[in-house]
């Protein structure tokens, strides 16, 4: 009996967070599930797969696929790569270590409209980094309407989380035996050889961990360019987001719900497999 109230009792309290799962995600998931294999929410006839088939074929969901796979990657490495190599230097005897600290978290701290107002007086027709440009004999371009403007959405995401990344990467290296260190240097391993048989092996779970914050503010630099740009910004920022709310607005929704399913699945499998690496390089630094 004593055993039955326990278990009672702990139900009791898990039941408002169950509850609120299950209505605010379970539900809506559920639904969204239902909503890709019907032909509209009003008749709700069963079409299987054909949305999806559709939207396979849709250019814009294509165009917009490939755009936010592209970015995702270039910036997913860049952020981890670039904010590794800025804590291994930060970890080093250099001068002026707290300002550059400082000056790499700055970003968090800025709002998200400053940023916007920043890109716009920069990358603009008129902005600050055309005139340079015409400084040294170039033309003048809208970069945010151009073949570059990837390229430039790119330097927002890295200049917002390098920061942030770098002070996660710190805090691992920080935990590093120091003994496994100073022996392998007498042993006569150089920094690189250091760097890939000890340090990478002990930052291992910090590197997933950074890997998988990176991949989801990829995604969400849609507030950004959609601040940016609008609804329907050059074709090389054109994002799934874009897609997806383009659609909701067209009150598409077997379209729109197609397209998170299939986006959803992604993701997942993305997830997956990072944590599977994750369980098979750290598992040895954690025994």
């Amino acid at each position: 009996m004593k055993k039955f109230k326990k278990s009672l009792m702990s139900w009791t309290f898990l039941a408002p967070s169950i509850l609120g799962v299950a209505v605010f995600f379970v539900l809506p998931f559920i639904t969204v599930v239902q909503y890709s294999l019907v032909d509209n929410p009003i008749s709700n006839t069963y079409v299987g797969f054909e949305n999806y088939k559709n939207l396979l074929k849709n250019p814009a969901f294509l165009m917009a696929a490939k755009n936010t796979l592209t970015f995702s990657v270039v910036a997913v490495a860049l952020a981890v790569l670039l904010s590794l190599g800025l804590a291994l230097m930060l970890e080093a005897k250099i001068p002026a270590k707290s300002r550059l600290r400082t000056f790499f978290l700055s970003p968090l701290v800025v709002p998200t409209a400053s940023v916007i107002l920043i890109w716009q007086v920069v990358f603009s027709y008129n902005g600050s980094f055309n005139s340079i440009v015409e400084l040294f004999g170039g033309q003048p371009i809208d970069w945010l309407k151009s073949e570059y403007s990837q390229i430039v959405i790119l330097l927002m995401f890295l200049w917002k989380n390098l920061g942030y990344n770098m002070i996660l990467f710190m805090a691992a290296l920080s935990n590093i035996p120091k003994a496994q260190l100073e022996a392998a240097e007498v042993d006569g391993a150089g920094a690189v050889r250091r760097f890939f048989v000890i340090k990478l092996r002990y930052i291992s779970p910090s590197l997933f961990f950074v890997i998988l914050l990176s991949l989801i503010n990829s995604f969400k630099i849609f507030r950004e360019v959609y601040l940016l740009t609008g609804g329907y910004p050059y074709e090389s920022i054109y994002f799934l987001q874009h897609f997806m709310n383009n659609t909701f607005k067209s009150l598409d929704y077997q379209k729109l719900s197609a397209a998170a399913i299939i986006m959803s699945v992604v993701i997942l499998v993305v997830i997956l497999v990072i944590f599977l690496l994750e369980d098979r390089l750290g598992k040895d630094v954690e025994e």
